[in-house]
């Protein structure tokens, strides 16, 4: 934008040119790679194919003569072509893949693997054409020198190896897995032998296993190679389960021990996780007499010369204490202990005040090997408790429990975090002397701490309140000091990051406060701050989290005017705040409230409030608002909200008539369908009310109808007496031809009235402006039911207001009528005729 300043900040000096055109040069050189990665024609030639191939001639066409990655790609495509054309790909393309892979390099050969394991598990062919058609190509390629590829191999056979009958085992896998375990085979077949006879103990009967493969086992603990002795060590676990307790203790556990004291680390590592393993194998005797001379000498060693044993030891310490109790002697038992502690404060000990020379003579390794060691431990933390047993928690193990909770190291605190619900729930009624801890992890300066204790919150403050002594609801806050700030500034912590999953799952959680505190307090500390995160936080999941929680705690407010106020809140500075969005957290916030509260109390308070979006001048908001209205409809009882439904009706007319956005338009008559396919619910117990007080009021109509139709009857009678025998005779013929015509025009009329009450006597003639749209007939009724409800209450709304109109009471009451109006008809006819025959009589005298 401004040249000048910018050149005028430009040295074009000769010193400063010539360095400028270096810069230049080393710019051209670094492009040179990226122009000769591109391809040249000759390239783009070879590896155009014609398209007019089908799939498989493709495919072959490819593994002939395309290049690797075209190759690479074909094999990844296998198990498409197989669900697509097994026959064909059996018979043409994996003959050719068997070519290929023999000077395949890795990744063809990886992804053969994969696509070979896939096939199998979706089955696309029987599992006897499998073994005969990839078996044999699988077990070609099991000692690939690459051990990448070998191990591949390895999990598709081992898989492969579950699903094939024992016979196809036993010949092809069995057999000639006793020449490839011998010692003069490669390492890598023996490591892979060792591996596949860990499977095949669960694939056959225990004597089997003991004459055909129990001798390689014994051969494969005693090989040359440590890897050997350590990979076989470690099958001894599914050994043991193939052959039973009875063989487990004469060959499995001897072998076990000679290996515990092998020389090298790693198999030594194998035989002590493989033991602890096996613990429930074992009887009361070989734990005395076997395993735990074993495991002492393990903990004995692992601070000093087999410091490679430390961090196993740690992890499974709680297993073996727990798995060794029984024979545990006192001095046993608090030796084991003390060991825990010991490995517990691992690396934060202070011996003799030298600790600050100490930590510097540690390396790097060694402190990250201690924190796990003490992760280890807050992990091994509620089996530990269990071994000393709950009512001796505070004596034994308080000490270490706070220093787990207050380790310097986030690891460690976030694993205590985790298992903080464990802990809980084994002490129980003691559970109140863990509340410091609570606080402190509440308040600790990592989210991840916060976010793993927030997982199971609401059920470790339920078992604060209601596990201890105070169980009252009036010493709710007592019980637990300092929680409800903890609480505020882990939110406010959570805000202020930029983890918003932590932030939601915390909001989602304290959704459970109204069951822990008091309702004032969630008032003032909790509930105007959940308005506000919806008011202001830019996070949507997190603004929904806040409105539910709000919603919650809404609903166990029983202070109406508290109630009253955040609804007003609500309504006004969501529903008719400035913002759109603020108005669509309305709308979210509303189904919250469809969702917890009664049908009523949402007709009440936001029904209106929510049909007024439909004026809202953003297009999403009318939108989500024509989302809503089904469930919005299905809070409607019929005829006590009729009122609503008429505005419901109105709102929809409105929205079809002058809605002029086409994607809202399409959703409104999405809606309109939906809602005319939706029944509401009809209260019956009101409806019987107002049916008994309609009847009422028709009867008394019907009483004064017909009692002034009698008296209009009589004086009609004598009148017409009266006047025939004053009048004479040509006059009367005339007259009475006038009075025939007069009767007739006002029976017409009277017919007329009765038939259609003046109010509703020009229905066809109403403007039909949503004709147009096609969906009038489905807009004035929204709903069957709600169509024949409405019709009858309008229609019993307009005869009680119109007393003289009572041909609309009832289809019945309307027949009477007709039927007395005819009956009045023929006693005009019949007088007439009476008064006929007397002026015959008197012209003829």
């Amino acid at each position: 934008m401004h040249p000048i300043i910018f050149f005028s900040k430009m040295d074009f000096s000769q010193s400063n040119l010539f360095g400028y055109i270096e810069d230049l040069q080393e710019l051209t050189i670094i492009e040179r790679p990226i122009r000769r990665s591109l391809k040249t024609p000759e390239e783009i030639e070879r590896l155009t194919v014609d398209e007019e191939l089908s799939d498989i001639e493709r495919a072959v066409y490819l593994l002939s003569s395309g290049q690797d990655i075209q190759g690479t790609s074909v094999v990844a495509n296998l198990p498409v072509l197989m669900r697509q054309n097994p026959a064909e790909t059996l018979r043409r393309v994996l003959p050719k893949i068997r070519e290929v892979l023999h000077v395949a390099g890795v990744e063809m050969q990886l992804t053969a693997a994969v696509s070979f394991l896939t096939i199998l598990q979706e089955e696309s062919v029987s599992i006897h054409t499998y073994s005969h058609s990839f078996l044999h190509i699988i077990l070609q390629h099991l000692e690939h020198r690459d051990a990448g590829v070998s191990n591949a191999w390895l999990e598709t056979l081992l898989a492969v190896i579950e699903a094939l009958p024992k016979e196809t085992v036993r010949h092809e896998i069995l057999n000639p897995l006793v020449s490839k375990a011998q010692l003069s085979q490669t390492l890598q077949s023996r490591l892979v032998s060792c591996k596949i006879m860990g499977k095949l103990a669960n694939k056959f009967e225990a004597h089997i296993i003991k004459r055909e493969i129990l001798p390689l086992v014994k051969s494969l603990c005693q090989d040359v190679e440590y890897e050997v002795r350590a990979c076989m060590c470690r099958q001894l676990e599914h050994i043991a389960q193939g052959i039973g307790t009875e063989l487990t203790k004469t060959v499995v556990l001897p072998e076990l021990v000679e290996l515990a004291r092998d020389e090298g680390s790693s198999v030594r590592l194998a035989a002590f996780e493989t033991l602890v393993n096996l613990l429930d194998m074992f009887d009361a005797d070989d734990r005395s007499q076997t395993v735990l001379p074993l495991v002492k000498s393990f903990c004995e060693k692992s601070f000093k010369a087999d410091e490679s044993i430390l961090l196993s030891l740690s992890f499974h310490l709680g297993k073996l204490c727990n798995g060794l109790y029984g024979i545990f002697t006192p001095e046993q038992h608090l030796r084991f202990l003390e060991f825990y502690k010991k490995l517990s404060t691992l690396g934060l000990q202070q011996e003799n005040g030298h600790n600050d020379n100490q930590l510097q003579l540690q390396t790097l390794e060694q402190e990250k090997k201690y924190i796990l060691v003490r992760k280890n431990c807050a992990y091994n933390f509620p089996a530990m408790i269990v071994f000393v047993d709950p009512k001796n928690f505070h004596l034994e193990l308080y000490s270490i429990f706070f220093c787990l909770c207050h380790d310097p190291e986030v690891p460690v605190r976030y694993t205590m975090a985790l298992s903080f619900y464990e802990v809980a729930k084994l002490l129980n009624s003691g559970v109140y002397t863990i509340h410091k801890e609570l606080v402190t992890l509440l308040q600790d300066e990592s989210l991840e701490v916060l976010d793993a204790l927030v997982g199971h919150l609401p059920e470790i403050l339920e078992l604060m309140t209601n596990g201890g002594e105070n169980n009252g609801s009036e010493s709710k806050l007592l019980s637990i000091p300092d929680l409800i700030p903890a609480l505020t500034t882990a939110e406010q912590r959570a805000a202020t990051s930029l983890k918003w999953r932590t932030h939601e799952k915390l909001l989602q959680k304290y959704a459970c406060l109204p069951h822990i505190i008091s309702s004032d307090q969630i008032y003032y500390r909790f509930l105007h701050r959940m308005l506000t995160i919806i008011l202001t936080n830019n996070v949507l999941p997190v603004q929904k989290a806040a409105a539910r929680t709000l919603c919650v705690y809404l609903r166990y407010n029983r202070k109406q005017e508290q109630r009253h106020e955040v609804i007003q809140k609500l309504i006004e500075q969501l529903g008719q705040g400035k913002s759109y969005w603020n108005r669509l957290r309305f709308l979210d916030t509303c189904e919250f409230i469809m969702e917890l509260f009664s049908k009523s109390f949402f007709c009440k308070y936001f029904f209106l409030p929510v049909l007024e979006l439909t004026h809202d001048p953003v297009a999403n908001v009318r939108m989500k608002l024509c989302y809503l209205l089904p469930k919005v409809k299905s809070t409607l009882k019929i005829p006590t909200d009729k009122h609503l439904l008429q505005q419901l009706e109105l709102c929809i007319r409105k929205l079809l008539c002058q809605e002029k956005d086409k994607d809202v338009l399409t959703i409104v008559k999405r809606t309109v369908l939906e809602l005319d396919r939706m029944e509401i619910s009809v209260d019956a117990e009101q409806l019987e009310k107002e049916k008994q007080q309609n009847e009422g009021r028709s009867t008394n109509i019907n009483d004064k109808f017909f009692e002034k139709k009698r008296r209009d009857s009589k004086t009609s009678s004598v009148l017409a007496k009266s006047i025939t025998l004053a009048v004479p005779g040509s006059l009367s013929g005339t007259s009475a031809g006038k009075e025939d015509k007069k009767s007739k025009l006002v029976r017409s009329q009277s017919f007329s009235t009765q038939a259609l009450h003046p109010k509703y006597s020009n229905i066809d003639k109403c403007p039909n402006k949503s004709s147009a749209t096609g969906y009038t007939s489905s807009v004035s009724g929204i709903g069957k039911s709600s169509r024949l409800s409405y019709s009858d209450d309008s229609f019993r709304t307009h005869s009680t207001g119109n007393s003289g109109n009572a041909a609309f009471l009832s289809s019945s009451s309307s027949r009477n009528l007709f039927n007395s109006a005819d009956q009045k008809n023929n006693g005009n006819k019949e007088s007439q005729s009476r008064k006929m025959s007397i002026k015959n009589r008197k012209s003829n005298s």
